[in-house]
């Protein structure tokens, strides 16, 4: 079980990790980061975290990487490239998480940023919540993931349109366009963040964790071979704890426990 650290706390079965402060701008914090990697690396089966939530403490909840600590390097390429590793450790680590990850988003999701947000499953914000890829403001492309994730959120094209030009989205945009999955008033966003992410934990861990993994997987795949993953899968899931106590409490009218 991950233990609390300054940038990871436990919230009943939720795992509460700040992805940057006010600090720097609220730029990405690389203590933060590793330590958010290290307690995802820790989740086992049978662990009782079952949701990631993401968040931001300063005024946005994150406006990229450091972009001074960019330009003070002395080798610059160097340095931005063992940056954004590190940062892709930390992503993958997020989309593999057996677990939900939900990001509350309010401010400025920028850069570095947005990519966390495109990594993680839901998406709260609100009207004042802003995206913005960033990258071509400062002549770099972009890391993280992004130019993987947004065309499958958005399309090719949209996506095109929007790294291209550096496209500013407002909350009520990135909505419409499915990178947001709840819009919320800005004051409510932290609040409703936690309630989802709450949720989220006491639901079936085992069986959201096939829905994450088949919906990445199914990616590769086509229907045929798709098809033999998902009755393979809900047969492991209907053979589980968590399956057996779902069908007993749908025949007995009640609401089924998943955790004790």
């Amino acid at each position: 079980m991950p233990e609390d650290t300054q940038f990871v706390e436990r919230i009943g079965r939720v795992l509460r990790c700040t992805v940057s402060t006010s600090e720097n701008g609220a730029s990405l914090n690389d203590h933060a980061l590793q330590q958010t990697a290290e307690a995802i690396a820790d989740l086992r089966e049978g662990d009782d975290t079952g949701c990631i939530l993401l968040v931001g403490t300063g005024p946005n909840f994150c406006t990229g990487g450091n972009v001074k600590g960019f330009a003070a390097a002395e080798d610059v390429g160097e340095h931005v490239g063992a940056v954004a590793r590190s940062f892709h450790a930390f992503v993958l680590a997020l989309t593999e998480a057996p677990v939900p990850v939900v990001a509350a988003v309010h401010g400025w999701a920028a850069g570095a940023g947005m990519s966390i947000a495109c990594a993680a499953d839901l998406v709260v914000g609100g009207p004042g919540t802003k995206f913005r890829p960033a990258y071509p403001t400062i002549g770099f492309s972009p890391d993280g993931g992004m130019s993987w994730t947004l065309p499958r959120m958005v399309g090719t094209a949209r996506a095109r349109s929007i790294l291209l030009n550096d496209t500013v989205l407002t909350g009520p945009e990135a909505s419409e366009l499915g990178m947001i999955s709840v819009l919320v008033a800005d004051a409510e966003i932290a609040e409703h963040a936690l309630e989802l992410a709450t949720k989220l934990a006491n639901g079936p861990t085992g069986a959201l964790n096939a829905i994450k993994t088949l919906l990445r997987d199914g990616q590769q795949r086509g229907l045929a071979e798709h098809l033999d993953a998902e009755a393979d899968s809900i047969a492991d899931r209907a053979a589980s704890a968590e399956g057996r106590e779902g069908v007993r409490a749908f025949a007995e009218r009640r609401s089924p426990t998943f955790h004790a």
